[in-house]
């Protein structure tokens, strides 16, 4: 059968695949709570959900470099693989031998999109649809505004997380007003920073791993707004970890 993924491309997949291999950690986390986990034969390092997983699938690289040898001895009959996480040279290059499925996801919606949608490629509507159907309902209302925010993902550089993303659609969930209103990623100084002013400033745990000791580096530059550690997977995982999402926002 045809199946369209979220880049409108029509992706050939002749029968239910047994052989999979996802390139997107959140992607991974969905297959294995919609009961798939037996189908899948290889992942990326950063695949950590759940913790078991790569022990005992193959590595088959990070998410923007592959071991290209490594797959084409697993022989996978579906790849799955996201518009931002991966390279799109590599993908390319697999898409040119194996049917590949992409997810481009930018909201709350296209993340319940794309788990519908793979619940119709592996035949698994029923548990595609509880699982989407219970973020629907946990995200119908935002949090109380909490105050302003800047996200960092990155330290040196340092930078934030801006309109036309996932974090960005997160965050009033969360109840924070994100003040960065540049698209994407974009660098930020701390010259910047501190002419913002934001009541929060969020550190993420991925994909730089900001830990206790950058809370008081930050708190030097911006001593009167709340500089808060927050998990990176609740804010950008855009699978089956959003069940649990809104119940951490509200505890921040």
């Amino acid at each position: 059968m045809n199946f369209f993924d979220q880049l409108h491309r029509s992706v050939f997949i002749p029968a239910i695949p047994k052989r999979i291999i996802s390139l997107v950690p959140s992607q991974t986390e969905l297959l294995v709570d919609l009961g798939l986990e037996e189908n899948i034969v290889g992942v990326t390092k950063f695949c950590v959900h759940p913790k078991s997983l790569r022990k005992e699938k193959v590595i088959v690289g990070g998410t923007k470099n592959y071991r290209l040898e490594l797959i084409d001895q697993l022989k996978p009959d579906l790849i799955i693989g996201n518009k931002e996480e991966n390279d799109q040279t590599g993908i390319e290059i697999l898409m040119n031998n194996y049917p590949v499925w992409m997810s481009d996801i930018y909201s709350l919606e296209d993340s319940l999109d794309m788990i519908v949608r793979l619940g119709e490629i592996f035949k698994v509507e029923k548990r595609a649809k509880s699982i989407s159907d219970q973020i629907q309902e946990d995200f119908l209302e935002k949090v109380k505004l909490k105050g302003t925010a800047v996200y960092l993902i990155w330290n040196t550089p340092m930078m934030v997380a801006g309109s036309d993303t996932f974090i960005n659609e997160m965050m009033p969930y969360a109840g924070f007003e994100n003040l960065i209103k540049e698209s994407r990623y974009p660098e930020i100084s701390i010259e910047e920073l501190q002419q913002l002013n934001p009541e929060y400033l969020l550190l993420s745990s991925e994909p730089f791993p900001f830990k206790s000791k950058h809370l008081k580096e930050f708190e030097n530059f911006l001593p009167q707004a709340k500089i808060v550690l927050v998990n990176g997977e609740m804010f950008s995982w855009y699978g089956s970890r959003l069940l649990g999402a809104k119940e951490y926002f509200s505890k921040i």
